[in-house]
């Protein structure tokens, strides 16, 4: 039987639920374990963490809202996930870490086999977080990454840790989606994210949703979507103080280079069927380093 999910939110877990919970990871029935905004005691999460620890199919582990709600629980998170070799998705937005905790947690992140996806939002970072999530944004060839990061609403981060975070992202070799949104990064911060996208090889969403933007930095974002190779395909600019019409010309100019890609990959399809046409080498490599875009990570992950 392949394995299934376990999805709660904002109940109060009992003793026996806690112990169903458990052995279903034991047993590796578990691929998704969500328990969002559930009430449950001190011992009990222990006993969810050493299940996680034990679990060899979980794949995405969601304690979002609060679950995480102190020291002594991120320290037990941080030992299932050094003992975990399988999660793959790790989301822990609205938990109240402070950067005390993320250096808890820190470790155990650095050094997982399989995570590709993490979700710190609402978690009351500082410039101190950024300098530890920057370690799990290696540089090309260095080591496997995250694919996947959301900071949403962590207004403590100051542009000195938003700078830090986009040389990061700059020389990132795996990095595809950066959620940003709803953080008071302003049109300064905007436009070093802007050198680090033009710098980037694999950056396809980056999200700036309610960041306190301008048409200044609708216009940096347009010239380097305007002027620069890049992997980009999606940037959410809602609910910034920037024109419809600045908005529709970034878009406009996403869509075209995506369709161009499509035409680019559909002709590598067929000299790959027909090996009488002649190969350009520079763009096969472009194509196949930009296919796949639209798949989820977990899916991605699985194949």
């Amino acid at each position: 039987m392949l394995p299934g999910s376990i999805q709660i939110s904002g109940e109060t877990l009992s003793g026996a639920e806690i112990r169903d919970i458990c052995e279903s990871l034991r047993e590796n029935s578990v691929r998704l374990l969500s328990l969002r905004g559930c009430q449950l005691s001190e011992r009990d999460f222990g006993h969810v963490c050493r299940g996680v620890a034990e679990s060899r199919s979980l794949a995405q582990l969601n304690l979002n809202l609060g679950i995480v709600s102190n020291i002594n629980r991120v320290k037990q998170l941080a030992e299932a996930l050094k003992t975990n070799r399988s999660v793959q998705s790790l989301f822990l937005h609205g938990s109240p870490l402070t950067d005390a905790g993320l250096a808890l947690l820190n470790p155990a992140l650095s050094i997982h086999p399989s995570l590709v996806a993490l979700d710190l939002g609402d978690c009351m970072l500082g410039d101190e977080g950024i300098n530890l999530i920057c370690g799990l944004l290696p540089p090309d060839g260095a080591k496997s990454g995250l694919k996947e990061l959301t900071l949403s609403a962590n207004p403590g981060i100051t542009s000195k840790g938003w700078g830090r975070l986009a040389i990061a992202v700059a020389h990132s070799s795996q990095l595809r989606v950066l959620n940003l949104d709803y953080n008071p990064l302003g049109d300064q911060v905007a436009g070093m994210l802007a050198v680090a996208v033009a710098s980037s090889r694999t950056l396809e969403v980056l999200d700036l949703e309610g960041t306190g933007l301008t048409n200044q930095s609708a216009q940096t974002l347009l010239d380097m979507v305007e002027n620069y190779p890049t992997a980009l395909r999606t940037l959410i600019l809602a609910e910034n103080n920037i024109s419809p019409e600045l908005q529709q010309q970034i878009s406009d100019l996403l869509s075209e280079g995506e369709e161009e890609e499509e035409t680019e990959a559909h002709e590598v399809t067929a000299r790959e069927k027909n090996p009488w046409i002649c190969h350009n080498n520079s763009s096969s490599q472009m194509v196949l380093m930009t296919s796949g875009l639209g798949d989820s990570l977990l899916a991605e992950t699985e194949m």
